[in-house]
């Protein structure tokens, strides 16, 4: 049963520092994967891709034909996949990293093509691969920002997974008042009530994350660390989203 969990970038990083990693949030996520199989893992970009995508003017619609622009957004994410593997095969996870920059693109009309027979074979061999937004190549517009949370949602499709789990900050996604809802089923009925991230967020802050994942035929939860080991013993923590 193939389960797809997007460890965002507001869990695993300090987000309003640049390039700040949560140690110990981090080792916490990494020993609760480290009992489970069949998982494709895909972490956001936190205080690392996101402020240097921001800083460049670089966006999920707005591009740079820069190079060293390019450069930067990608390296960023490449020093925190560095790390966050590094700390999965320190708690016994046989993680391998994957970087979207090489092999992803979109077409003039902002369509994805991500080939996921490698991350397929991965899983077949008893491996975790570990993905990240990145930047991708897009026609007529250099390179944009692929988001976590657009990754997640093309891998459950191509992968066919089982399960889809994003493990925020927050316990789910909340209403008006500051409490969790239990089920989304469309964007309309919650828009008024979710708004960006406040830290610096070049892919749309939660806003996005439930846009991203309504669709999804696999069942799709949104939860915290706290919920984590919940969700993999195939509980469902916080909101589920479709």
């Amino acid at each position: 049963m193939t389960t797809v969990l997007k460890l965002g970038g507001s869990v695993i990083t300090e987000k309003d520092v640049p390039e700040k990693v949560d140690d110990e949030a981090l080792r916490m996520a990494a020993a609760t994967l480290a009992d489970h199989e069949d998982l494709a893992v895909v972490h956001g970009g936190g205080s690392f891709g996101h402020h240097h995508a921001d800083r460049h003017g670089v966006t999920t619609t707005e591009g740079t034909h820069d190079a060293a622009a390019i450069r930067d957004i990608h390296g960023a994410m490449t020093r925190l996949n560095a790390v966050v593997v590094e700390a999965l095969v320190e708690a016994g996870v046989a993680a391998l990293p994957v970087h979207p920059l090489s092999v992803a693109r979109r077409d003039a009309e902002a369509t994805l093509t991500f080939p996921t027979g490698g991350v397929h074979a991965m899983l077949s061999e008893g491996f975790v691969p570990v993905l990240h937004g990145d930047g991708v190549v897009h026609a007529d517009r250099g390179t944009t920002v692929l988001s976590g949370d657009e990754l997640v949602v093309h891998l459950a499709e191509g992968l066919d997974a089982d399960r889809v789990g994003v493990c925020s900050a927050v316990e789910g996604v909340y209403d008006g008042s500051g409490a969790v809802i239990d089920r989304i089923d469309s964007f309309e009925a919650v828009a008024d009530t979710l708004d960006g991230s406040d830290a610096t967020d070049v892919s749309g802050g939660m806003a996005g994350k439930v846009r991203a994942l309504l669709g999804l035929d696999a069942p799709t939860q949104v939860f915290d660390l706290d919920g984590l080991e919940a969700f993999l013993e195939g509980g469902e923590p916080g909101t589920h989203i479709g």
